[in-house]
């Protein structure tokens, strides 16, 4: 990967509220060539964790040739891997996204390079691509609502302002999102900023923004009720106080406001070759068992808890209970003292065996369906060192840094597959969401 990389790995917690939590991404910097990953909130919550069916137990599954493309359909976005507008991108998948003033049809952006991401919730824009002016969201108290990103180096500031969102024929109406960086509102609570530097322009996040799209509602469904959520705030020109915000307010999964293709997401990508590509085609398709696109089929069917987490068994070692699937990681993170770390500093988190490593996984649900899944580790300071161009790599790998229960199954698991994620609290031919399925 040339003469350094970046680890961003998502770090899930604990949530309280039956609806909704939310946790901050786990970001490690390295330096140099960037290994990247999305920086967005990571919010655990929602849901049963039961519903869903399907599959079967144990049976192996290894990533089958993907269907031909869907044709072309209203619920139907293309995406991209390549090394996005940071021009330092690797294992980061790509979409168009349009956003609009509230009901018009005139004053519109659409915007490249917006990261896809399964383990968040909410479209985050940046302020520095956006040439609108969105109305900002107004607290009961009269304020303007703004919303605090925290990661392990660092925080994300801005309000939550509305607009109407189109990507591709799906459409959502005054949406919440919120816009990252807004030079009208840089007085932070310490409370926020205390986390080191401020996250808020392209080359901090590798993308213009962040689509999140996962198994759960809300941003943060506790913070209805919890006034000292760390999230939230109603900000005067002078004074930003801590406050709550009902449900409807929050940053919300835009695929839930859809008319209808508002029960979950099929991701489909192709197979990337073990040497890597430059740049990588597919799609996404909203809605599960809504069209003739996105049937269910024969696919494993994982159903998750109310923190989102499915379980993995790695080489018959204690069962890792806090595992997801996450488009948003741009490699597989766990922990395995089998495997050799980076001896370069600044790759010292990743994997770099001596020849390739193929490793074997049991993933099991909530529901105790279970498949084995197959995956190869290879060295993550030589990957693309023949072709700088390559930014897809499938066999990137590294340590998860803060606990050791836990298996990211970044965006290499979605090379070669298709993968559903259900919705909280909807229903496809399968089941009841939240679930996973490849």
């Amino acid at each position: 990967m040339g003469a350094g990389g970046e680890q961003r790995v998502h770090r899930h917690g604990l949530r309280q509220d039956p609806l909704a939590d939310r946790v901050a991404d786990q970001l490690l910097i390295a330096l140099a060539a960037k290994l990247r990953e999305d920086v967005v909130t990571k919010k655990v919550g929602g849901g049963t964790g039961g519903g869903g069916g399907g599959g079967g137990g144990g049976q192996a599954v290894s990533p089958p040739p993907p269907p031909p493309p869907p044709p072309p359909a209203n619920n139907v976005a293309s995406v991209v891997i390549d090394q996005g507008p940071s021009n330092a991108s690797v294992n980061t998948m790509f979409a168009a996204v349009t956003v609009c003033l509230p009901g018009s049809t005139t004053n519109c952006q659409t915007i490249d390079h917006i990261q896809v991401d399964t383990a968040s919730y909410g479209l985050r824009i940046l302020a520095p691509v956006l040439t609108l002016s969105l109305p900002v969201q107004a607290t009961a108290s009269g304020g303007s609502l703004l919303e605090c990103t925290q990661f392990v180096d660092g925080y994300s500031w801005g309000p939550v302002a509305l607009a109407d969102v189109q990507i591709s024929g799906e459409f959502a109406s005054s949406m919440p999102v919120q816009v990252i960086g807004d030079p009208q509102f840089t007085s932070v609570p310490a409370n926020c900023s205390g986390t080191g530097m401020a996250e808020d322009t392209v080359a901090a996040f590798g993308a213009n923004g962040i689509l999140g799209i996962g198994v759960f509602a809300q941003d943060c469904g506790d913070c209805e009720t919890n006034v000292d959520n760390g999230i939230y705030y109603a900000c005067t020109s002078t004074l930003c106080q801590a406050t709550t915000v009902l449900l409807a307010s929050q940053v919300q999964n835009p695929v839930t406001l859809f008319a209808t293709d508002n029960n979950g997401v099929v991701i489909q990508l192709p197979s990337v070759a073990a040497q890597g590509a430059a740049t990588v085609q597919g799609f996404l398709i909203f809605g599960i068992d809504t069209q003739a696109n996105n049937k269910s089929g024969n696919q494993t069917v994982l159903t998750v808890d109310g923190n989102g987490y499915f379980t993995t068994v790695l080489n018959n070692q204690s069962p890792l209970t806090q595992s997801f699937l996450d488009t948003g990681s741009n490699g597989l993170y766990f922990n395995d003292t089998g495997l050799t770390q980076c001896s370069q500093s600044n790759f010292s988190m990743f994997y770099c065996p001596a020849s390739p490593q193929t490793l074997s996984a049991v993933l099991m649900g909530q529901n105790a369906v279970s498949a084995s899944v197959n995956f190869t580790v290879d060295d993550a300071e030589t990957l693309g060192a023949n072709e700088p161009s390559f930014v897809a790599f499938p066999t990137l790998a590294g340590t998860y840094p803060t606990t050791t229960d836990t298996f990211d199954w970044g965006l290499p698991f979605y090379y070669g597959r298709t993968v559903y994620t259900a919705i909280e609290n909807t229903m496809t031919a399968v089941g009841t969401g939240p679930y996973v399925a490849f």
